[in-house]
């Protein structure tokens, strides 16, 4: 099957945008290869520090250079339940690494930190900066040079996109993706959000809040719902970074455990020779253009419209909101998992997962098949899914339809046309918008904007009763650079509420929303922010204003020379009222982040003209 025209187009389109970066890229990563492992060339004290600790065979192994070393760098801590399971990934990796002639290294861990645990709380304004924060942390675990390949240990948001980041500075690595799998289904995710509704109505006490949430969130594992740490799995497993099928396996299984421990000897096979695999060369433009169409077709978590932009960014290449728009227009949403449908992605596995999916895209010539993968090359291998067979690791084909149509579909029979996400342009900047889960009949909204600059004010309106109306609420100051982006979940249930009162209600942010995105139509990751003096910043109660997801517009009624010549009214928070729960810590990323279409980077370049608006802020203050 040829790709699809428009896929081919918009494929070619990136790679010649990127032609220049992503040549440099490369050339970069080709001379850090070197013929065997670079701490051959070390001094004896490096080295020496670099076995001191190790004991046993490994030790000689390593002082000799004849073996392959597999750095792990891992995100595990036991406060989140999606990285609980990796306490025994080490010994594990060590043991299959060492079966198979190499040595495995604990070379560093990374911060994870639990969206779910600070949504609405000062933490969640340091959530994105955490990607940064990993990405670095991952620099510095392989920066030692006593590597031939790494194992990064990460499942969550910001976690997956920081360890990818961080590895692809050393992109002469070869590098696998090792996940921990979902937590077991508890209670239906449309019941939580249910009740979530009524305490926001006062019609549910805290104590039936609590124990819905723990009924939800019950166990080891990711959270069920198909929000952004699901979706880092999917899209990395169809970039090639995962083990075929290894994404949605559950914790405390022995196929669990022997998909872990086949990834630490596939690490030793592909360090040298002829499989040789660095994961410069797995992540380049036909993956990147993968892992969106997964993202399209599966209505995936938002934040991948800067998180996968930020990846690209890492390896050369440059990716665009138009590029997800365009792929959009021609990739069908295959996938209803919750907030896109009642299912969760047990459901979603049990119904042919990953390998249907990636027959089903490969099949309509929506994927590039022609690719590396850290399986070997080519993406039909990840049309397979894993099985013990009395106890050993293999492979079979994937069910060659779905087993339950009403979560996953092929391409022949799909829940919508075109994928779940959307980009918005008007005279207010432009937007994304997760459509999967809007009904369509609330895709279109125009309504008197409502202002806030917190979510904690837009809660005392609600609760006063002063939103009950047709409104567009605007909640800006959320960008990266005004406070660093945090998601704005706290929001979703009493907008829930009026709309099931018969309003037409919209959101309109420069934050964000994430996987987790649901039936309230939202345009979010608004850009030119308004720390920056974005138009949001100039917009007041009362105007009207207009999101159409359908023709893709965000529009303020408003005469633009009158919108221009506004006074600015509302400020992100000075050095002095940010601070507490560490954001002070961060100031100096706030000030460098770059805009949300640019993938929201510390990293990346950012034009001079990003920061024009924000000069100009400081000055009319």
């Amino acid at each position: 099957m040829s790709v699809h025209p428009v896929v081919a187009e918009v494929t070619a389109r990136i790679a010649a945008r990127s032609a220049a970066g992503r040549s440099a890229y490369l050339e970069r990563i080709a001379q850090a290869q070197q013929e065997g492992p670079a701490r051959r060339d070390m001094a004896c004290s490096n080295l020496a520090h670099g076995f001191a600790g190790i004991t046993g065979g490994d030790k000689d192994l390593l002082r000799a250079l004849r073996r392959p070393n597999v750095a792990i760098v891992s995100a595990y801590n036991d406060m989140l339940s999606a990285h609980q399971p990796m306490h025994e990934y080490p010994a594990w990796i060590k043991d299959a690494a060492r079966a198979v002639g190499g040595v495995a290294q604990f070379a560093g861990g990374v911060p994870a930190m639990c969206d779910g645990i600070t949504q609405g709380r000062a933490g969640m304004e340091l959530s994105l900066f955490s990607r940064e924060v990993i990405a670095m942390a991952t620099g510095i675990a392989l920066s030692h040079e006593m590597f031939d390949a790494a194992l990064l240990l990460g499942v969550c948001d910001k976690i997956t996109p920081g360890l990818l980041i961080g590895a692809l500075s050393f992109g002469h690595l070869p590098a696998i993706l090792v996940p921990a799998g979902p937590m077991s289904s508890g209670l239906p995710n449309s019941e939580k959000a249910r009740v979530r509704q009524l305490f926001a109505e006062n019609k549910a006490s805290r104590e039936d809040l609590l124990e819905a949430e723990a009924q939800s969130y019950h166990s080891p594992g990711t959270c069920t719902f198909y929000g952004t740490a699901n979706s880092n799995q999917l899209v990395v497993e169809v970039m090639g970074l995962h083990l075929p099928g290894a994404s949605f396996v559950p914790p405390g299984t022995r196929l669990r455990k022997a998909l872990t421990e086949e990834a630490a000897r596939r690490a030793v096979e592909i360090s040298r020779g002829e499989d040789y695999t660095p994961i410069g060369h797995v992540v380049d433009v036909k993956s990147v253009v993968n892992g969106v169409i997964a993202l399209l077709a599966t209505g995936g978590s938002t934040n991948h419209t800067m998180h996968l932009v930020a990846i690209a960014s890492a390896a050369g290449i440059e990716l665009g909101w138009d590029d997800f728009s365009e792929l959009s227009s021609v990739v069908p949403l295959l996938a209803r998992v919750y907030p896109n449908g009642s299912a969760d992605i047990n459901h979603f596995q049990a119904a042919g997962g990953v390998p249907f999916l990636v027959s089903t895209l490969l099949d309509a010539g929506l994927l590039h098949a022609d690719v590396r993968t850290v399986a070997g090359p080519g993406l039909d291998r990840y049309r397979q899914e894993p099985v013990l067979v009395e106890g050993v690791l293999m492979w079979r084909p994937g069910p060659p339809r779905s087993l339950d149509t009403d979560v996953l579909r092929p391409v022949s029979e799909p829940f919508a046309a075109d994928g779940g996400l959307r980009m918005l342009s008007g005279n207010l900047g432009r937007a994304v918008i997760k459509v999967s889960a809007v009904k369509p009949e609330h895709r279109v909204v125009e309504a008197p904007a409502r202002v806030f600059t917190s979510q904690e004010a837009f809660s005392a309106a609600f609760q006063a009763g002063e939103l009950e109306r047709d409104v567009v609420v605007v909640v800006r100051q959320q960008g990266p650079q005004a406070n660093g982006m945090p998601e704005l979940h706290k929001l979703t249930p009493a907008l829930g509420v009026l709309m099931d009162r018969g309003f037409k209600v919209a959101l309109v942010t420069d934050g964000r929303m994430s996987g987790a995105s649901g039936k309230i139509p939202a345009a979010i990751q608004v850009t030119p922010e308004a720390a920056v003096g974005g138009p949001l910043a100039r917009v007041r109660d009362g105007d009207v204003l207009r999101l159409d997801a359908e023709t893709g517009t965000l529009e303020a009624f408003v005469d633009p020379a009158e919108l221009a010549s506004r006074d600015l009214v509302d400020f992100p928070p000075d050095a002095q009222a940010w601070t507490g729960t560490g954001r002070e810590l961060f100031a100096s990323l706030r000030r460098a982040i770059g805009p949300a279409d640019r993938g929201a980077s510390v990293f990346g370049p950012i034009a001079a003209s990003h920061f024009e608006g924000q000069f100009n802020q400081e000055v009319s203050r």
